[in-house]
């Protein structure tokens, strides 16, 4: 079914490649334990809490290979620089099976509250271990908790990153400004939101995740199935962020591998990396978005 224009007009200069009406990337954090440690450093004591997170490269991450191996599907994961050091194995089994790799941050650390020299060693501290364990450099990046401060888009285009995936502001890409100089680098931004990402739906570590209930599969893939089906009305992009010690339970992986069958199938629906939707969205012209301070007046 086309793309009505009229109803849900695309931004300004904004345009998907010809036969293509939306977008969707189906990523994964793969944090591991790094998501507790990073935050809760005291988890590292407690054995239960490690466990629960070491599913996600014991178990989870070999169902999800397999899984997107049937699908056909290449995708992005983020990768903590701590994660590949401590797990290379299961590192090198996602960049073997063809999938790409964002930087995530080293330890899973949030930069809220950092200086820049801090939050400059968290970028580089992360990408020499992912060059170490896997012999890449990384183009997108994923600010662990999705927190980012305003000198972020600078720091990452000085280190060579093309793209971002963090804002909460548009339902499509764009281009996002580094600095309000003329001429200064952009970054391209891939938006995602709170309700696209298994966190809330699913996890629970008794202390640490909060009272929410433990969705059922079924459930919840609908729940997604209905925001994929309104964003593609909208010629948006789809950005589902999962977990594979949440998202790669048994029931959880099955029900998201319905969710990825039912997208392939949707006419005109491009299924992308995150670096592939980023170089279509460098082609075009787009004006940069800056986002500045807010300005409350006395």
């Amino acid at each position: 079914m086309p793309q009505d224009t009229n109803r849900h007009p695309l931004p300004a200069d904004f345009r998907w490649p010809d036969g293509i009406r939306a977008a969707a990337l189906f990523s994964f954090d793969l944090d591991a334990e790094a998501v507790m440690l990073g935050d809760h450093p005291e988890t590292g004591r407690y054995l239960d809490v490690i466990a629960h997170q070491r599913y996600g490269p014991r178990v989870a991450v070999p169902r999800i290979l397999r899984m997107l191996d049937r699908l056909d599907l290449r995708t992005t994961f983020f990768v903590p620089g701590w994660v590949a050091e401590t797990w290379p194995d299961v590192a090198r089994s996602v960049r073997d099976a063809g999938h790409e790799v964002g930087h995530h941050g080293y330890l899973h650390e949030s930069v809220r509250g950092v200086d820049e020299e801090t939050e400059v060693g968290y970028l580089r501290r992360g990408l020499a271990a992912l060059n170490e364990v896997l012999g890449i450099r990384p183009v997108g990046y994923r600010p662990p908790s999705w927190d980012i401060n305003y000198r972020t888009p600078g720091l990452l285009a000085r280190e060579g990153f093309r793209y971002d995936s963090a804002m909460m502001d548009s339902d499509h890409p764009y281009r996002l400004a580094t600095s309000p100089e003329p001429g200064a680098p952009t970054l391209i931004e891939l938006p995602v939101h709170w309700s696209l990402d298994d966190w809330n739906r699913y996890n629970y570590v008794p202390g640490y995740t909060g009272n929410s209930p433990v969705g059922r599969p079924s459930e919840v893939c609908a729940a997604w199935a209905e925001e994929l089906d309104a964003i593609v009305e909208v010629g948006g992009l789809f950005s589902l962020t999962m977990h594979p010690f949440v998202s790669g339970r048994p029931a959880r992986a099955a029900a998201l591998e319905r969710l990825i069958e039912r997208a392939a199938a949707i006419d005109g629906l491009w299924l992308a990396t995150g670096e592939e939707l980023a170089s279509w969205v460098e082609t075009l012209d787009l004006p940069p978005v800056l986002h500045e301070p807010p300005v409350i007046r006395p």
